[in-house]
């Protein structure tokens, strides 16, 4: 009986192991590559009002069918270049411990992407109601900071979180 208790257990985790399915998609005017989940769409204005209230809210979001997983891409104004990667990585870590001092860091760093400097920023910050797993990654694009963030709730995290690694390790500044 114990065996079979544990063949069941087995069965139903597998099954319910979500296959994310990744594309590569032409962003910004072709001039970046991306893999962005198969089945997300880009986030609707009224969704993009109520989740991104700000001003300085992301130029286009791919969401999930509910919008509660989201790959967002936001081209700055703030002057960018390779060499600023590393003061980059090193502002906006002050600026999350600073906004977030209850955040739990998972990583950050400075990365060679195809052939680009890449800055990242990997943490679970509060929300109202549950905690959010990020990752930000960050290049100069046209002179410009190009910033990318990956989130979903900490209760997707663990099926998730290597699909944002692979949106990260896929981008590819044309």
């Amino acid at each position: 009986m114990k065996y079979f208790g544990l063949v069941l257990l087995t069965l139903v985790l597998v099954s319910a192991t979500v296959n994310i399915e990744l594309e590569k998609r032409s962003l910004l005017n072709n001039r970046l590559e991306l893999k962005i989940p198969k089945n997300f769409q880009i986030m609707s204005e009224e969704m993009l009002n109520t989740k991104y209230p700000s001003a300085n809210r992301p130029k286009l979001v791919y969401t999930n069918k509910t919008g509660g997983i989201n790959v967002a891409l936001n081209l700055t104004e703030s002057q960018a270049s390779q060499s600023q990667i590393d003061s980059y990585k090193d502002y906006l870590v002050q600026t999350f411990e600073s906004v977030y001092p209850s955040a739990e860091w998972k990583s950050s760093g400075v990365t060679t992407i195809n052939g680009r400097k890449v800055g990242y920023l990997e943490l679970v910050t509060p929300a109202i109601d549950t905690e959010i797993y990020n990752l930000i990654f960050f290049t100069d694009l046209d002179g410009k900071l190009l910033l990318c963030t990956f989130n979903c709730t900490i209760d997707s995290m663990n099926e998730w979180s290597p699909a944002a690694k692979e949106i990260m390790h896929s981008l590819r500044v044309k």
